[in-house]
């Protein structure tokens, strides 16, 4: 079946999965970058077993792949009595796995700080919480801008674990599987929502690079 044919018959479906996709990747971002936000702030605390705390967390979410965690949540959560729904357990799973990579891109930015700041702001009787609000984190969010541009794609291609479960209206990669069991879809099915998939990410790159130019801090 041609692009044009399966636009045709589908295209509504494919609007829906899109507007899903990025409904997930939209909240998913957002809960990452919070969590990447507070986890960052406690890993340079002067509270060692904060630190410790953090690093497991970061260690654990880092390095688990999105399908056994989106497994974990949705066949084992219901084990300890706790039951949530597909889209819960996908938006959950969606957002852990880039807290972490969010946090570690917040660290590199935090590491190209001159030490001598920090020192100057303590100097002047700044409280921690200060240091990091007006000195740490401002400098550190400019200096991850493209970081977290690849985070934001990364989070959308994320997204595609929606697959896996019974999610309705589905996403993009889902889609393929709900042409394909009512129409001879095959690899066209799958080109589309490549398409939109790239067609999205391109456009997310050249945002990410227009604002840092603009918000580059120049050494």
């Amino acid at each position: 079946m041609s692009i044009y044919a399966l636009l045709s018959q589908f295209g509504d479906r494919y609007v829906e999965a899109l507007c899903t996709t990025y409904k997930l990747t939209l909240l998913s971002f957002v809960g990452a970058v919070l969590i990447g936000v507070i986890i960052t702030i406690m890993r340079i605390s002067p509270i060692r077993p904060l630190r410790a705390a953090v690093d497991f967390y970061i260690q654990i979410f880092r390095n688990i792949p999105g399908a056994a965690l989106l497994i974990l949540l949705v066949y084992a959560l219901p084990y300890l009595n706790l039951v949530l729904s597909y889209y819960a357990c996908v938006l959950i799973a969606t957002t852990l796995i880039p807290s972490a990579f969010c946090s570690e891109y917040l660290m590199s930015g935090i590491n190209a700080i001159e030490r001598g700041q920090i020192e100057a702001a303590r100097s002047l009787g700044m409280t921690f919480l200060q240091i990091v609000k007006n000195v740490i984190l401002p400098q550190a969010v400019r200096s991850s801008v493209l970081p977290m541009t690849n985070l934001l794609v990364a989070t959308m291609l994320t997204t595609a674990l929606a697959s896996q479960v019974p999610l309705n209206p589905t996403d993009l990669t889902g889609v393929v599987s709900y042409i394909n069991t009512r129409a001879v879809g095959g690899v066209t099915a799958f080109v589309i929502s490549a398409l939109f998939y790239c067609g999205t990410a391109v456009v997310i790159g050249q945002l990410g690079n227009l604002i840092d130019r603009k918000v580059r801090i120049l050494r």
